[in-house]
């Protein structure tokens, strides 16, 4: 799939689905924010949600009282949906569509998160050229926090074909330029019970 198909994908999802249907649902999204909270990331942190959509991550770190959230997203209307909750309150949000292999990155971020984003990524020369890109945009001793679906996991998210990876296999893709840090697998239940394991990792980035 080209990218203005993948794009014309996510646009429909977006504008045909209640974000309560979607299967990455989560009011409070704990994996995530318990990233947050092990490492005792300051408020002050510089953060990127990668492939951020709809996602409640970007509301919890604003009530958590995090002031410096970018939302990637390559669907404008996930963007427009995610901005229409906060109203006047998300002014210090920045939104920015664009596929991730594409955006230029003007202010280097301390954490890259990234729920479910990487894994749509098929092709070994998107997958490097990810990695490099995360590697990039984070300044030093940056955080990477990745979740994949797992070897155990579906073969498919939203109609789309993903790649799977072992705990082992995520690290040695990222390990040209990210240490690990944390890393596990762990069962999500979507909206409509279906069970999803997911493969889940916490990277410094190396010096």
């Amino acid at each position: 799939m080209d990218n203005l198909s993948f794009k014309q994908h996510w646009e429909k999802i977006y504008e045909t689905k209640n974000h309560q249907e979607v299967g990455w649902y989560q009011q409070k999204p704990m994996v995530s924010l318990s990233f947050f909270e092990e490492l005792n990331v300051p408020l002050d942190t510089n953060i990127i949600d990668i492939g951020g959509g709809e996602s409640y991550l970007v509301d919890n770190l604003a009530q958590m009282g995090y002031k410096h959230i970018s939302v990637l997203d390559i669907a404008t209307k996930a963007i427009e949906k995610a901005k229409a909750r906060f109203k006047e309150s998300g002014q210090n949000i920045h939104w920015i569509v664009s596929d991730v292999l594409e955006f230029s990155v003007s202010n280097k971020y301390n954490v890259w998160h990234d729920r479910a984003a990487f894994h749509f990524l098929l092709e070994e020369k998107d997958i490097q050229k990810y990695v490099e890109h995360a590697k990039n945009a984070l300044k030093e001793n940056g955080l990477l926090f990745v979740g994949t679906f797992s070897e155990n996991g579906p073969g498919k998210c939203s109609g789309l074909p993903v790649r799977k990876y072992a705990i082992d296999e995520l690290k040695q893709v990222f390990s040209p330029y990210f240490e690990p840090i944390k890393c596990f697998n762990i069962d999500h239940f979507t909206p409509s019970d279906n069970v999803q394991n997911y493969t889940f990792c916490t990277f410094r980035k190396k010096h």
